[in-house]
């Protein structure tokens, strides 16, 4: 399957002006000139939600209009080989893996089903995340330029998991990683890029009041109470049952609603499981507002973020966390866990607060609720931190700079 980069309102290059300058453009153009008419492809497991596939549904228009010959094809598996790919997801994070040895004889059959159908003949080849990671193979003579970008804290990844993906990532001609500290000792370059967010997506663009207020009216939230939020998919990892423990501290103290919206991605086959233990968690709190939303649901997760007094990440592991750069973007508070990527984003006491665990999460939500102006600041402050580091015209640029380094 080959997607096209879609959205309802594609925004242009010069749309992005106000936002952060014209001599910021003016350089995006020329750091492309050289590379106009290249050939290069990204490749990852999914073409809807996550992160990554936010990212690329963006960054492949913006290098399309800059002159790029680029196309995004996704590759596709059963559901055995999703599970699998999951088992990989949380085991790099630092858990357990469950499977027996014959899962890896089953990622590798995959790959070469993926191999069979997809034209990997581009010059530039960008692979994304452990899915696709043995694509490799179609690389003949060393020729064109690969590069692995993972979006996964690799700080402490399980050995077998790790043991069996390391010579695959060795192959490549360079790996790209979200934080320094998610680097491994590798015999390739590695290379930093934060995610990025599009400001001018449905999902960031500024909304009308009616219009936030016609969404929490939709999902029967009150907008006259404070509305701590967590926007996230229903994964364990994100700790979804935790955020529900602190809320439920601070309701001692405040008369507040949570809302925990979010939705299952198409390589993710956990999310039905996960969603129901957080509705078991919820006990039919009416203030507790759980929403499973599909990924065509830009406008709605914007009005959440705009709407919510607070917003909260509280992820146990965390590659990036875009929803944190989201919520900055919208000048709201954020308290989030002190892990993975977040921390480049949240920067305690300036651009919002850090925590680590339920009961430091709710204490941190209790002193902004208090302190509404100090909460104020820390929104404008964070808004122009992600106008400086996390916006897509930065990620952009910084391909741009790879592609260019790779043609020395």
């Amino acid at each position: 399957m080959t997607t096209e980069a879609a959205s309802q309102q594609i925004a242009r290059l010069d749309d992005y002006s106000p936002i952060i300058g014209e001599a910021e453009l003016a350089e995006l153009r020329t750091l492309a000139s050289p590379l106009r008419g290249r050939t290069v492809q990204m490749v990852n497991s999914t073409a809807l939600g996550g992160g990554v596939a936010e990212i690329l549904n963006r960054l492949v228009p913006i290098l399309q209009e800059l002159g790029l010959a680029i196309r995004w094809d996704i590759i596709t598996g059963g559901n055995e080989f999703f599970a699998i790919t999951k088992a990989f997801h949380n085991a790099l994070h630092g858990g357990l893996y469950p499977l027996p040895p014959e899962s890896f004889d089953t990622f590798l059959a995959t790959t070469q089903q993926n191999l069979s159908r997809l034209n990997m003949d581009c010059e530039f080849t960008l692979i994304h995340d452990p899915q696709p990671i043995a694509l490799i193979q179609a690389r003949n003579n060393h020729s064109g330029h690969w590069i692995w970008r993972c979006h996964i804290d690799l700080s402490r990844p399980n050995p077998t998991v790790w043991q069996f993906l390391e010579p695959w990532v060795g192959k490549y001609d360079g790996a790209i990683f979200s934080s320094p500290e998610f680097t491994k000792r590798l015999p390739i370059p590695q290379y930093l890029f934060f995610p990025s967010i599009d400001p001018l997506s449905e999902k960031n663009r500024e909304l009308e009041p009616e219009v936030v207020r016609q969404v929490l009216g939709r999902y029967g939230i009150d907008a006259q109470r404070p509305i701590l939020t967590q926007i996230s998919r229903f994964d364990r990892l994100k700790d979804p049952v935790g955020v529900i423990r602190a809320y439920r501290i601070v309701k001692r103290y405040f008369d507040c609603q949570l809302v925990l919206a979010g939705g299952k991605a198409d390589d993710d086959p956990e999310g039905a499981t996960v969603l129901a233990e957080v509705m078991e968690a919820a006990k039919n709190d009416p203030d507790v507002h759980i929403l499973d939303l599909p990924p065509w649901s830009p406008t709605e997760i914007n009005a959440l973020q705009q709407g919510s007094t607070l917003v909260i990440q509280k992820s146990l592991r965390e590659g990036f966390g875009l929803t944190v750069a989201e919520a900055l973007w919208k000048k709201k508070p954020v308290v989030a866990s002190a892990v993975g990527g977040i921390p480049l984003q949240v920067i305690h006491k300036h651009t919002g607060l850090l925590a680590h665990s339920v009961e430091g999460t709710a204490y941190q939500v209790r002193f902004l609720l208090s302190n509404p102006v100090l909460a104020a600041k820390l929104g404008q402050q964070g808004h122009e931190h992600v106008r400086e580091h996390f916006l897509i015209t930065s990620n952009a640029k910084r391909y741009l700079t790879l592609l260019l380094h790779l043609l020395k």
